[in-house]
């Protein structure tokens, strides 16, 4: 056992014993004044998502995402998906990838677990990214999610993930971006350049 392991396992060993979350009651359905489930809800999603730098498609369905795809990315460079509907149009991920060798992926596509109205944000865990770097070393990202998981705000999206058993899960909310110098917004400051959601009704 190395020094690496020793530290994880006496981490692992001294846990805080476990502690009932608290009473979200308020805060479901959206809260005071939020859209809970339905057309309300879905349409806060899209105006806060576009409204943090984001681009979003409607489509009915997978198949009209490759179209898109083909209309707003340079599919000359190299694509990669996470999903084997889309395979046809970009390399499919493999799992046993060296990490290294996605320095050069122009657009990443991947299907969300869910999404959050209040923030724009989608929550990606780790069997959904392939490679836990995919999503952040892209020069652009697609994200695939489905109108119904998306929720009204990060207390529920809390809710549902509090309890998953995932090795790694991260929000992501639009492109990277950053506004540190000078009152200047860069995009693309530390990941990707643009971030585009395929919205599936």
């Amino acid at each position: 056992m190395n020094t690496r392991e020793k530290i994880l396992e006496a981490v692992l060993n001294n846990q805080p014993p476990a502690t009932p979350l608290p009473d979200l009651a308020m805060f479901r359905n959206g809260g005071p004044g939020r859209p809970s489930q339905g057309p309300g809800i879905v349409q806060q999603y899209i105006d806060i998502f576009r409204g943090i730098g984001g681009q979003l498609f409607c489509v009915d369905e997978l198949d009209a995402v490759k179209t898109l795809i083909g209309e707003n990315f340079d599919t000359s460079k190299r694509l990669v998906t996470t999903l084997p509907e889309l395979g046809l149009i970009a390399e499919l991920y493999q799992p046993a990838a060296d990490p290294h060798s996605f320095k050069d992926v122009e657009l990443a596509i991947i299907r969300a677990n869910l999404a959050v109205a209040e923030n724009g944000a989608v929550w990606l865990t780790e069997d959904r990214m392939g490679q836990r770097i995919l999503p952040f070393i892209c020069q652009h990202l697609a994200v695939i999610v489905d109108t119904s998981t998306i929720v009204p705000t990060m207390h529920e999206a809390y809710e549902q993930i509090g309890v998953g058993n995932y090795g790694f899960g991260g929000f992501i909310g639009g492109p990277s971006k950053t506004a540190d110098i000078e009152q200047a917004l860069v995009l693309g400051a530390h990941g990707p350049i643009t971030m585009t959601v395929f919205l599936i009704k």
